[in-house]
């Protein structure tokens, strides 16, 4: 049998949130490599023909990637684990570099991203007709640098739906950026952990969540969204219109 590398989503921690393809690679692979810090491990009892499991989060690349190489050679199956969607902050551009010049076949399985997952569990739409029709991804500079072009104060001018990863653990100059081109009354929403069984969702606004994040101790593992997306229905209804699509006066190419 041909050896091979799965890039996969494993989701943002709630274990029924993978694929059907990522569940089936799993079973099925020789080889686990998960990112320990970050992945629920109750996902590995799906991991019924793993002759061997590895956390990541103890390994560095060159030791990652040894594994994958030597065990690709062998032709076995290796699942290589990575939270949410592997292609947002996920680190695999490197990996599949170095897989590619040592010739080595892989394939990447989406996940569900924690930005998604969040949009669930608090119910909201990112793109609302007349309110915001642009989701901007992006995390604050720190040990790895943000491209100057993208730094928030920049990215805040244009007060479309902001999801914010990787930052939490400073807050205080999050919500100073942001204020640069919010309003301090623009509604903020923090997610630690969402899906998992000890999820926290703290709403406020830029006036007010460094208090209430610092209140509750959250320095990672927290998504920052913010936007006026997230204002209350009474408030949304009088700046938002309905979608086009499902419009009675609106023709498109399956519907007169």
């Amino acid at each position: 049998m041909k050896g091979k590398v799965y890039f996969i989503g494993a989701g943002p921690g709630d274990i029924e949130l993978i694929t059907l393809k990522a569940k089936k690679i799993i079973k099925s692979a020789d080889t686990i490599i998960y990112a320990g810090s970050l992945i629920n491990k109750e996902i590995l009892k799906y991991a019924k023909s793993a002759k061997a499991i590895y956390d990541s989060s103890k390994m560095n690349l060159e030791e990652i990637l040894s594994i994958m190489i030597e065990n690709v050679k062998k032709g076995n199956i290796v699942a290589r684990l990575h939270s949410g969607d592997p292609s947002i902050y996920g680190a695999i551009w490197e990996q599949m570099y170095i897989l590619k010049q040592n010739k080595i076949e892989y394939e990447i399985i989406p996940g569900v991203s924690s930005a998604f997952a969040a949009s669930a569990r608090i119910k909201k739409e990112f793109t609302i007709p007349n309110v915001s029709q642009t989701v901007i991804f992006t995390r604050i500079s720190g040990k790895t640098k943000v491209p100057e072009l993208e730094n928030l104060k920049l990215l805040s001018k244009h007060k479309a739906t902001m999801i914010i990863f990787l930052s939490i653990s400073m807050i205080d100059e999050v919500v100073k950026a942001l204020k640069e081109g919010y309003l301090s009354s623009t509604p903020v929403c923090i997610l630690y952990k969402v899906s998992w069984p000890d999820e926290k969702i703290i709403f406020g606004n830029l006036n007010n969540i460094v208090e209430k994040v610092k209140k509750l101790n959250i320095k990672r593992h927290a998504l920052i969204i913010i936007g006026d997306i997230l204002k209350d229905d009474k408030d949304l209804i009088k700046i938002a219109s309905f979608s086009k699509l499902y419009d009675k006066e609106f023709s498109h190419s399956f519907r007169s």
